[in-house]
């Protein structure tokens, strides 16, 4: 049995985790290739107009792996904490990609409490569907969630070095389904690096810091990821020359905290830019462009 990852939503955040389980299992996987237009078209095509980017960009990379696996792993993801869920979004991804591509099976586990423990026994139930012993998939869970915070350190490092560079620096504010989706914020902080500054992510600075430091622009935010890149923006005030906010169009959770955040903090220069499967490089570039020149030459304003 081969399982089937999409390179999207959550991946960007958990893939490690995913992928190293199912190594110390011997579970063979594929994951779906980076996001390109052939993705994003299938995905248009196969959700609502209405959904949003990173679902439409979803449901493409599903499509993409149609035929290469046996089943498709799709987690829901609900809450980390009693006062913090994810988007609804991700509640409903295992009914929305079985409902969408009928005949389809999925697999995974479901994220509903902030306790270690519940994750560590969502493993352990998934290891026992794919026919392996309690031992061999707290073993395997073990072995992934630490290079998961091996990885997640590697990259508070890489980011706290992008801090220190004598460059113009811009925190790229997004989601991380955003910021590390190649077509998506990989394309334009590629851009930042073109036109001679540093990408600074979010992730810069540690998730629970940035949440807690969330509270300072808005106490009753609870969407997960939005408090990080929140709190990432605060945190950043005095750090970088600038800000591009990233709002995945037409995503509520994204406009509401982009919009608090534009409203709430005025000591960097700051700009939003909407993203939708309609986008090309050449707007992307000539936005980007204008805000570094007005950020070198003090024209910023907002």
């Amino acid at each position: 049995m081969t399982i089937g990852i999409p390179r999207a939503l959550a991946y960007h955040r958990y893939g490690t985790l995913w992928e190293t389980f199912f190594d110390e299992l011997g579970i063979p996987y594929v994951v779906s290739g980076e996001t390109d237009r052939q993705i994003l078209e299938a995905g248009a095509k196969h959700t609502e107009s209405e959904s949003c980017l990173p679902h439409k960009l979803y449901m493409g990379h599903v499509h993409s792996l149609l035929g290469r696996c046996d089943r498709v792993f799709v987690p829901r993801f609900v809450k980390l904490s009693r006062r913090e869920e994810f988007c609804v979004r991700f509640w409903g991804l295992p009914d929305t990609v079985r409902g969408t591509f009928s005949g389809m099976e999925t697999m995974g586990y479901t994220l509903s409490s902030g306790r270690r423990w519940s994750q560590e026994r969502a493993f352990l139930q998934m290891g026992s569907q794919l026919g392996s012993s309690v031992f061999a998939s707290l073993r395997a869970y073990r072995a992934a969630a630490g290079r998961q915070r091996e990885l997640d350190f590697r990259r508070l490092s890489r980011g706290r070095a992008s801090l220190r560079a004598r460059k113009p620096k811009i925190l790229l504010a997004a989601n991380p389904y955003i910021a590390y989706d190649s077509t998506l914020g990989g394309a334009i902080g590629q851009l930042i690096l073109d036109l001679g500054a540093v990408p600074v992510f979010a992730d810069a600075w540690d998730p629970a810091l940035c949440k807690e430091a969330a509270g300072e622009i808005s106490a009753d935010l609870y969407w997960s990821f939005q408090r990080e890149i929140m709190g990432a923006v605060h945190l950043a005030q005095g750090q970088v020359d600038g800000v591009i906010l990233l709002t995945a169009f037409p995503c509520g959770s994204d406009c509401l905290a982009n919009e608090l955040i534009l409203r709430r903090v005025e000591d960097v220069p700051m700009i939003q830019i909407l993203l939708d499967e309609h986008q090309s490089h050449e707007g992307l570039q000539t936005r980007v462009e204008s805000f570094l020149d007005m950020i070198a030459g003090g024209r910023v304003s907002r």
